[in-house]
């Protein structure tokens, strides 16, 4: 079979290899090594007077091939546990990790390229636009909730933690642990409004372990009120507070 080769150069043999197996559609696992080597020392011959170290890398290459091929003519030899060995085994190899690496490079050239086109600009906003926060109108924000009807409750879901103890286990004994913070409790609080956006106060304060959390969780309530990042409104005098996020 004849090949016309009208690419003027390659990368190295190992491309050359690839194009003459992806022009004839043979299996790279499978390669005629007869009609491949024809075809890659017909190329080698059209290169004529080229560069001695280009051509010396082709000339190593046209040897293996020779020599694959004559090993090819020879009795199939068999590895130590009777499976035969093919010559072929170590090129088919060698064109594998060549061919990977040569996508792997067309794939980082063409993102090299893209991320050439992504231009950035760096914020330029106002001092005061930046510093700006919105004005929070409190008694919007509390409506007709009043201070007698907000401590009503808390006294409610502090009487409600009151029950819940054990009366034998409580004489165990407990271990102390180092209560939270007012900061670290409002950033609780602020998770945990993001989360339900609308919430009952109670439903709040059930979750927390002991009488100090459950204080420093009603202070955090107050300055998120306070800041405006919460709302509150209750209904009918005496029931429960709706929290909403304003987040």
């Amino acid at each position: 079979m004849t090949l016309s080769v009208k690419i003027e150069s390659f990368e190295g043999p190992l491309d050359l290899l690839l194009h003459l197996i992806d022009v004839n559609k043979f299996n790279i696992f499978d390669i005629p090594i007869v009609e491949i080597t024809a075809q890659y020392m017909e190329y080698v011959q059209s290169m004529g007077k080229q560069d001695l170290n280009i051509m010396s890398e082709f000339l190593v290459m046209a040897a293996t091939l020779l020599e694959i091929k004559a090993k090819m003519l020879l009795p199939v030899e068999v590895d130590e546990e009777g499976e035969e060995i093919d010559p072929r085994e170590e090129l088919v190899q060698k064109l594998l990790e060549y061919k990977m690496y040569k996508y792997m490079s067309l794939e980082l050239r063409e993102r090299l390229s893209l991320s050439g086109k992504a231009m950035y600009k760096s914020p330029t906003i106002p001092e005061e636009v930046a510093a700006y926060e919105t004005p929070v109108d409190l008694q919007e924000l509390v409506g007709d909730l009043t201070l007698k009807q907000l401590d009503r409750i808390f006294q409610s879901v502090m009487k409600r933690q009151t029950e819940k103890i054990d009366p034998i286990r409580s004489k165990f004994g407990r271990i102390e642990q180092e209560e939270v913070s007012l900061d670290e409790k409002m950033e609780s609080v602020r998770v945990y409004a993001a989360e339900n956006q609308r919430f009952l106060f109670s439903a709040l304060l059930e979750g927390q372990r002991s009488r100090m959390q459950v204080i420093v969780t009603f202070l955090a309530v107050l300055e998120l009120m306070k800041t405006g990042e919460l709302s509150v409104l209750q209904e009918h005098p005496f029931d429960d507070m709706m929290i909403a996020a304003q987040m």
